[in-house]
């Protein structure tokens, strides 16, 4: 018989083989892939819609990887679970559900000011001098004060400040609530805030106040001109303050 003829089938047969075996390879890659476990972050209970996610309302799980939704939060090491900390969701997630990116949403203007007003507060918009806009950050604390004219006891009338609140907690300043954004989405919002800046001459920011320090604050944005000043880091303390007046400060 002829070399040639015996070595043809060979070769084909083992090219056969080869193929095979590629073939058994990849579709045991496939099944380890689909069979490998990981860790997702799961609802440990009902969260509403709306609602701003601490670490104990969910828990990481083992499952299948290809049980895992596409847009769900891989855990791989414990710290990665404070990746979801100030995110608000944007629908009810029931009990077992995984956590996904497409759920929730980052704490901004989007997500509404009232997931940041802690219970039994209110929330307010204060004007603000707009050379302070990118001086103030979500997290400090104000002092309101009002300048009016007042009734003196003779009957003339006076001009006066008075600091009618204190230690007021800002919530955000503009469109900025100042958690829940990473590097790209902070760059992003202020860019925009530039833009809208340049077309404004206006600037605000939002505190939370209980319900007796938000009537004082709309009465006095009625009768006289409110101002805002900035406390410094750490300082909570409250003081009594004496209104200020030209005739007292020149006697």
């Amino acid at each position: 018989m002829d070399k040639k003829n015996i070595l043809i089938p060979a070769i084909l047969a083992i090219a056969a083989a080869t193929i095979y075996l590629m073939i058994l390879t990849a579709k045991e890659r496939s099944l380890m892939s689909a069979y490998e476990t990981t860790h997702v972050l799961v609802a440990r209970l009902d969260i509403p819609e709306r609602t701003v996610l601490k670490e104990n309302m969910v828990e990481p799980l083992s499952i299948p990887r290809k049980f895992m939704q596409q847009d769900a939060f891989e855990i791989r090491s414990p710290s990665d679970i404070s990746m979801i900390s100030n995110l608000v969701t944007r629908i009810r997630i029931p009990q077992g559900d995984q956590i996904t990116q497409s759920a929730v949403i980052s704490m901004s203007a989007k997500a509404g000011l009232s997931v940041k007003i802690p219970p039994g507060y209110r929330g307010a918009i204060l004007p603000i001098n707009p050379a302070m806009k990118d001086l103030i950050k979500p997290g400090d604390h104000v002092d309101v004060l009002v300048t009016f004219n007042a009734k003196m006891a003779d009957g003339h009338k006076e001009k006066v400040t008075a600091t009618i609140l204190q230690n007021l907690m800002v919530l955000a300043v503009g469109d900025n609530m100042g958690q829940g954004l990473n590097a790209k989405q902070a760059k992003a919002l202020n860019s925009q805030q530039s833009q809208l800046s340049s077309l404004s001459d206006k600037a605000a920011v939002s505190v939370a106040l209980n319900p007796d320090e938000a009537q004082y604050l709309a009465l006095s944005m009625k009768e006289g001109e409110v101002t805002v000043v900035l406390r410094g880091l750490g300082d909570l303390e409250m003081h009594p303050m004496e209104m200020a007046s030209f005739r007292k400060l020149f006697k």
